[in-house]
């Protein structure tokens, strides 16, 4: 005949000492921390810049030794502007981790080249600083269609032909706005072509006073 299963025997009571634990463990004070770090203020270097052009592309890179292309990378490409110095610069960062991929600035003398088979391509030689280090390389740029392509290009031209005009000597802020004026003007009559305007034809009016005397 098999043994009866045996009753579990009931949990002992805590002793004091383990009622103790329990307290501690409950206890909700509040504890300072030893070291307070310091909120630091983090830096992009696009800080004192202004940003001219804006769009989504990828970028892609040739490689010299195994000559093909090889992608840098997806993301918003920028023309940023400084505002004190005036200098113009290309700066690319990765979509997500935010690397920079492409950075450096805008040479007046650079053109941009169509892309062979493509209207929504760019390529262009310049001196890249993604890295961190000196880079020439030969970079090329593609949009989402040509439409996209053609802004980015007239802005780059825009930018090129600003910083000519510096180079020159020239400020080429104030010949902006001197053609702003210039366009306003048009657009406006001055006094003596409004008064020619309004002012009768002496012939007409003196038939208009004819017909009003019969």
């Amino acid at each position: 005949m098999s043994d009866p299963v045996a009753t579990p025997a009931a949990p002992a009571a805590p002793t004091k000492d383990a009622e103790a634990i329990v307290k501690d463990e409950d206890c909700s004070k509040e504890y300072e921390p030893v070291v307070r770090l310091a909120e630091v203020e983090t830096k992009t270097g696009e800080e004192d810049e202004e940003v001219v052009f804006k769009m989504r592309s990828k970028l892609f890179r040739f490689n010299k030794e195994q000559k093909e292309w090889k992608e840098r990378g997806t993301g918003d490409v920028r023309i940023l502007k400084h505002k004190e110095n005036r200098k113009i610069r290309l700066l690319m960062r990765r979509e997500k981790t935010l690397k920079i991929c492409l950075n450096h600035y805008i040479n007046p003398s650079v053109e941009l080249r169509e892309n062979v088979g493509s209207d929504r391509s760019w390529v262009w030689h310049g001196v890249d600083y993604a890295d961190g280090e000196r880079d020439e390389a030969t970079l090329a740029i593609r949009f989402r269609d040509s439409t996209n392509a053609t802004a980015f290009k007239e802005a780059y031209d825009s930018a090129r032909d600003y910083l000519r005009k510096l180079l020159d000597g020239k400020d080429p802020d104030a010949a902006a706005g001197e053609e702003v004026k210039a366009e306003e003007a048009k657009g406006k009559e001055s006094p003596e072509e409004v008064a020619k305007v309004d002012a009768p034809n002496a012939e007409e009016a003196k038939e208009d006073t004819k017909e009003a005397a019969s």
